[in-house]
């Protein structure tokens, strides 16, 4: 069956509930101190009448096209209106009875049916009800819609944050592929002994790139590898120019973090690095301390804006806003021919295993 036409035989079925609870709340009310059942029956039926038009007047009409839009001067005007004509149905329902059962002789009429003003309550009770549910209704709907366009929105923020994320890796990898290759292509034109050994530390690198990368997070173990490798790369490439410390502490390989988060600050360091006394210092320490991933580097250099500035640092600090927003701290620092880089992660920012 049509799904709108099972939401109308619903919405039917309660419509109809509600109108004949309403039926034998007047019938069993307005029964009070009489017997006459079909005097009773059409006034609770006349009654019921003036309730559902007057209800269905508020809950269609007035309230949807001049409360909910804030057209208060025009509410107030057709409530007015309203007003009357619910007063109105209320005395030609007592003049039915006064007129039709009771032959002009009011005071036979029973107690309640001659009070206009308990009757006229007794409708504006029922009115007052329908439109309260209205009303709850359609702010219990905005509210449905209002998380659904919500959820909309994040999903949609999610996915721009996911294609700013591959397209920043796009960013890192040809940079990084690059220094490499370059290097390479200059032992090959010396042909020098290397070279072999050059291109199969690279293979590795390649293999982490193409089938670790893409994942949204790596042991950390395989990204101390994957700098281990470079940083092998950079010396058979400096010869003796180089001097690299990396000393490494409390490395627990139940710690998972995102790819390639690492080497852009390496290559940070070889790239704008400046060689002193005939040589290009870097130190790099790597510690888990107190819930916490601390990684320095320092390198010796002369030029503090162009290391700032590198290409790759900006990548790697906006990919660090992107996955670990409020959870990561990075620090710059530039001394005299000496430039520090210190990033902190806090353990709760990253993954280990157990909760993956």
């Amino acid at each position: 069956m049509n799904k709108n036409f099972l939401h109308f035989l619903k919405q039917s079925i309660l419509h109809i509930c509600f109108w004949l609870i309403v039926w034998f709340f007047f019938k069993i009310f307005f029964s009070v101190g009489t017997s006459n059942t079909q005097f009773i029956f059409w006034f609770s039926t006349l009654l019921s009448v003036v309730s559902v038009v007057a209800s269905y007047v508020f809950v269609y009409e007035l309230i949807p096209n001049y409360l909910l839009k804030k057209k208060y001067k025009e509410f107030v005007l057709y409530t007015v209106y309203a007003s009357v004509f619910i007063t109105c149905g209320v005395f030609m329902t007592v003049a039915f009875g006064f007129v039709f059962y009771f032959n002009l002789e009011y005071q036979n009429m029973p107690a309640l049916t001659k009070s206009a003003a308990v009757i006229l309550v007794c409708v504006l009770l029922i009115i007052v009800i329908a439109s309260v549910v209205k009303i709850l209704s359609h702010n219990y709907k905005s509210l449905e819609r209002n998380k659904t366009l919500e959820n909309k929105i994040l999903q949609a923020q999610l996915q721009i944050k996911e294609q700013e994320l591959k397209f920043l890796k796009m960013q890192i990898h040809p940079h990084f592929l690059f220094n490499s290759l370059n290097t390479i292509y200059g032992f090959a034109l010396k042909k020098k002994d290397e070279a072999p050994e050059m291109i199969l530390k690279l293979s590795n690198l390649l293999d982490y790139i193409l089938y670790q990368v893409d994942k949204p997070t790596v042991n950390i173990q395989d990204e101390v590898n994957h700098l281990e490798d470079y940083i092998s790369l950079e010396e058979m490439r400096f010869h003796d120019t180089l001097n690299v410390s990396f000393q490494k502490e409390n490395i627990n390989a139940d710690v998972q973090i995102a790819p390639m988060l690492l080497i852009p600050f390496l290559e940070n360091s070889f790239k704008h690095g400046k060689i002193v006394a005939e040589k290009l210092e870097v130190a790099m320490n790597l510690s888990i301390e107190n819930n916490m991933l601390i990684f320095e580097i320092t390198n010796s250099s002369s030029n503090e804006e162009n290391q700032r500035k590198g290409i790759g640092l900006e990548n790697i600090q906006k990919r660090l806003e992107m996955l670990y927003p409020n959870a990561h701290q990075l620090i710059l620092e530039a001394k005299e021919n000496q430039f520090k880089i210190q990033l902190r992660i806090t353990i709760d920012g990253l993954k280990t295993k157990s909760n993956e």
